[in-house]
């Protein structure tokens, strides 16, 4: 099979736990779940109902402010924002509008109109999605369509250590709903491919991709 991101040849991964397959490229370091584990997506979005995240739960709205803190004097416009993967509950799309941002926000399950359409933005947030996407490469592609010239995407998704005896007992892969995971290394590729640059990345969970 030939990655996703990058088109080379990939390894294929047996993970005995879970009775999974994966497919690792050596070229980007994306690691990729075999199509047949797939959920369906009325099975994909009654996980997601399960989720309990409001403004009243700190740490969950911490999470989010430290993200916001780490890229926020970085951007050199602060008028529009699109939160893309908001969730059921637009936790990060209301701390963004309190710092002063229009804001829209963009759901496939829970806020399915596409606002962006005939929009461009400052800062487009994508927190929790890239890890859920079949096609990370269109969804970026779509991103960058409606991203101002300098304008800034903010992507979360934990970052795999690029081991695979680390990623057999790592627990983010236990969640069914991911089917992709990435690097800074990854993103840093996908994001050429976009005609977006990484400039800037924690290591651990959060890149910052620029319009050029």
């Amino acid at each position: 099979m030939k990655c996703k991101i990058c088109n080379y040849p990939t390894k294929l991964w047996e993970d005995t736990q879970l009775q999974k397959r994966y497919f690792y490229c050596s070229h980007c370091h994306c690691i990729c779940l075999d199509s047949a584990y797939y959920l369906t997506l009325e099975k994909e979005h009654s996980l997601y109902n399960n989720h309990r995240n409001s403004l009243e739960n700190a740490d969950y709205v911490k999470m989010f402010e430290d993200f916001l803190d780490f890229f926020w004097n970085d951007l050199a416009c602060k008028e529009k924002a699109l939160d893309f993967g908001s969730g059921p509950t637009p936790v990060l799309s209301q701390l963004l509008a309190n710092r002063g941002i229009q804001v829209d926000y963009y759901d496939k399950f829970y806020q399915p109109i596409k606002c962006f359409e005939h929009q461009t933005y400052d800062v487009i947030t994508s927190t929790e999605v890239f890890e859920h996407l079949d096609n990370p490469n269109e969804t970026l592609k779509l991103l960058t369509q409606h991203l101002k010239p300098n304008g800034i995407i903010a992507l979360m998704t934990l970052f795999h250590g690029d081991d695979q005896a680390h990623f057999f007992t790592w627990w983010y892969r236990r969640d069914p709903t991911h089917i992709i995971f990435y690097t800074p290394k990854t993103l840093e590729i996908l994001a050429r491919q976009c005609g977006l640059e990484v400039v800037k990345t924690d290591g651990k969970r959060i890149a910052v991709l620029q319009k050029r």
